[in-house]
């Protein structure tokens, strides 16, 4: 099956992302690569999510709202190149959440995202290099941040000339 196929076997909503209000491109390709801006919890209606794990969130609830960051990510990503199959592989995810000082979880946090990714991608091309960090506050208090990298294939890449 092919990843577009996968996502809808899913039965999810992706959100609609919003236009960035800083300065910055929610997505870069440069070459084969597709760099992905960090992304925040944003809900099928356009809300976002805030709040603190480990004081408003469980190590479960961030996993989730990490999911859900990753439709976000996918979101922006078929904005993009138009399709997922144009994507060959997960290169890396970089996970943030803000948690509190003795929070410990962070990777099991951000498996929401991996998780999501393998399930769309495939075991081996979904699952690339990743961290996952705590950090002690993120833009307007959202939970979870998580940018990544990309590989498209080469016959769908665009090339600067």
């Amino acid at each position: 099956m092919t990843p577009e196929q996968n996502l809808a076997n899913l039965h999810e909503t992706l959100p609609v992302i919003p236009v960035p209000k800083a300065i910055y491109k929610p997505c870069l390709i440069d070459g084969k690569y597709l760099y992905v801006s960090g992304h925040v919890p944003i809900r099928p209606d356009g809300t976002r999510i805030s709040g603190k794990v480990g004081l408003d969130f469980s190590s479960d609830e961030a996993r989730d709202i990490a999911r859900l960051v990753g439709l976000c990510i996918i979101s922006s990503v078929r904005n993009t190149v138009g399709s997922l199959d144009r994507v060959k592989r997960v290169t890396k995810i970089f996970g943030m959440v803000n948690a509190v000082p003795d929070f410990d979880r962070h990777p099991h946090v951000i498996n929401g995202c991996s998780e999501l990714f393998a399930q769309i991608w495939g075991d081996d091309n979904g699952v690339g290099t990743r961290s996952a960090v705590g950090m002690g506050s993120l833009p307007d208090r959202v939970p979870v941040e998580i940018e990544a990298v990309f590989e498209l294939h080469v016959e769908s890449a665009e090339f600067d000339a």
